[in-house]
């Protein structure tokens, strides 16, 4: 039933635009829209239309299919039910199918490419830039969606399914969504892994991953490529085997001149240590106030990662270089046990662990007097904390929990959301994960939330903004299998952070990459914000415009100047962030 209206089209400003319709005896005719950033791979066969957005492979292959539209119909005629297992690469499916009238959207691994969607009315519209769609919003569709901002507030970004408008969804990563003509809608976790560890010794396990690991950066080397490199794990351990792939490869770094903040001395060590050919670029306060408007305002959605301004100047930076590829290291801490809340949590899970029987007295005595007592206090925070079941003990210090939301939020606003919808999407995620261990269960979650919905957003939008594409070598679908099979026990044992991953890569990176601890492209933002009289004045005016915008209490938003002005600097600085993000995003849509 689906005909196509033409072939793709592409517009000057750089999109393409597909058209189809649909119609049966029964029901009026449907109209699809589809309008992209990413050039389409279209295919075509008696069943289906298939438009690929991004890179498409065979899994355990290199990019190199001619036509990956026409290849991914061949592997569904081939095997219609598991045909993703097949399939691998950082890319979004459309999938039309011409007998049904139905519409069949999948994303990667990782949902590395956004898709966006609307099915009510006569026209259907899929997008991979909601940006794209906001001119055919008809003025009463437009209509902000109050939980998604709820959310925002929450998460510093918008998590699938929700949209920051009413009428619109996007694809959740790793998923399958199948529309029928009625525009009813079923969903499908695609991807899954099964946590079958392997049984082959240490030293074998840690080959595997240099060898699985280096292929995933050759596959991603393309003319005029150049690496991110903050000096961390991850990005050394690109940029390493980038040199190796291709001598004097081109690294870029940020510094900040900000205590705490500049780690271009370790970028240097690796760049010095593998021979890459190094550039670095210092970030000043000016460089924010230029471009907070535009930056704020490319984002499909309000994004509030303090460290989306590092990364565009990077990129920027690296594209006055005639880089046109820049290869990230996003994804090792999420797949290796590397963030300090793993090894925390893990701390925290043996209280639950315990027998209830001795569990139920010991929580009793901390609540009498005995527990306010010097001795025991630091052991009845402990209890108090290990009794909150995770996921929800990592959202402790979450802005919105540290904080009674009616003191946040205007009256009016928070009649129109759900203040728990948040905590219940990420328990829905958490508990999706097929095994039990709570590692892994927060390494997934982290995978669904901290990279899709957020840090990989952050670097992909920041390096379309800048004019040049990212690629992410260490969350190729092969080394995330890879890193299910590798037991917990290596992983992270104990506390030790990364231990597997850096006994894997010992003798390969240098000494002091291997000691140092995470950091990346954080932003001093609110260190800045107390010395910089500009980004004073473009804060002040901003948050002034949010106060008017009946969602924060004014009392709220003084209060937190008030707060970062006294001293918290950090804590605050990105509280103010996501406000000021907010504001500034809200304005770029004349909203």
């Amino acid at each position: 039933m689906w005909i196509a209206k033409g072939n793709p089209v592409e517009h000057p400003d750089g999109r393409y635009e597909a058209t189809f319709c649909a119609a049966t005896e029964y029901e009026p005719p449907r109209n699809l829209r589809i309008i992209t950033e990413h050039a389409p791979s279209v295919g075509d066969n008696e069943r289906y239309f298939a438009l690929v957005l991004g890179r498409l492979r065979p899994y355990g292959h290199d990019y190199n299919l001619t036509n990956s539209g026409e290849w991914i119909l061949q592997e569904i005629e081939r095997d219609p039910i598991d045909f993703y297992e097949a399939i691998a690469g950082f890319f979004a499916i459309v999938l039309l199918d011409k007998h049904k009238g139905s519409i069949r959207l999948i994303s990667d691994h990782v949902g590395s490419v956004p898709l966006y969607y609307k099915t009510e009315g006569g026209e259907w519209c899929i997008t991979d830039s909601l940006k794209l769609l906001e001119p055919s919003f008809p003025e009463h569709e437009a209509e902000l969606n109050s939980q998604a901002i709820f959310n925002y507030c929450f998460f510093h970004c918008i998590p699938s399914p929700a949209a920051v408008y009413r009428n619109a969804a996007k694809l959740r990563p790793g998923e399958s969504i199948d529309i029928d003509f009625a525009g009813e809608t079923s969903r499908q976790n695609l991807y899954r892994p099964s946590y079958v560890y392997s049984t082959a010794a240490p030293d074998v396990l840690r080959a595997t991953c240099r060898q699985v690991i280096s292929d995933a950066v050759k596959r991603n080397i393309a003319p005029r490529s150049g690496a991110f490199l903050s000096g961390g794990l991850d990005s050394s351990t690109v940029a390493g085997f980038f040199a190796q792939h291709q001598p004097a490869a081109p690294t870029f770094s940020i510094g900040f001149e900000a205590d705490g903040y500049d780690e271009t001395a370790y970028a240097r060590i690796t760049a010095e240590h593998f021979g890459t050919e190094h550039h670095e670029h210092y970030l000043q306060p000016a460089e924010i106030v230029q471009n907070f408007v535009d930056v704020a305002g490319f984002f499909d959605e309000p994004f509030g990662n303090s460290s989306a301004m590092a990364a565009y100047v990077c990129a920027r930076f690296a594209r006055s270089h005639g880089v046109e590829v820049m290869l990230a290291g996003d994804g090792g801490d999420e797949i290796f046990g590397g963030n300090e809340r793993y090894a925390k949590q893990k701390v925290f899970e043996l209280w639950p662990a315990l027998p209830s029987a001795l569990r139920r007295p010991l929580a009793a005595l901390l609540e009498t007097p005995v527990g306010e007592l010097p001795v025991l206090r630091k052991a009845k925070s402990y209890v108090d904390q290990a009794s909150v079941p995770l996921p929800d003990r990592m959202d402790t210090w979450n802005f919105l929990n540290r904080f009674a939301v009616e003191e946040v939020f205007e009256v009016s606003f928070l009649a129109q959301v759900d203040t728990g919808t948040p905590a219940v999407e990420k328990r829905q995620r958490y508990e999706e994960c097929l095994t039990t261990d709570p590692v892994e269960r927060m390494m997934y979650l982290d995978w669904k939330f901290t990279l899709a919905d957020n840090d990989l957003v952050k670097v992909s939008r920041m390096c379309r903004k800048a004019g040049v594409e990212v690629r992410y070598p260490l969350f190729e679908k092969e080394v995330v299998d890879f890193s299910c099979t590798v037991p917990v026990r290596l992983k992270l044992p104990g506390g030790k952070l990364r231990d597997f991953f850096k006994n894997s890569f010992r003798g390969f990176l240098p000494d002091e990459t291997l000691k140092k601890q995470k950091h990346g492209f954080g932003l001093p933002f609110g260190v800045w914000m107390k010395d910089e009289p500009a980004l004073q004045a473009l804060t002040h005016d901003t948050l002034e415009k949010l106060k008017t915008r009946k969602i924060f209490r004014p009392d709220f938003i003084a209060s937190a100047v008030a707060k970062h002005q006294s001293g918290h600097s950090g804590y605050y600085g990105e509280l103010i962030w996501i406000m000021v993000v907010l504001e500034l995003w809200l304005e770029s849509r004349n909203l």
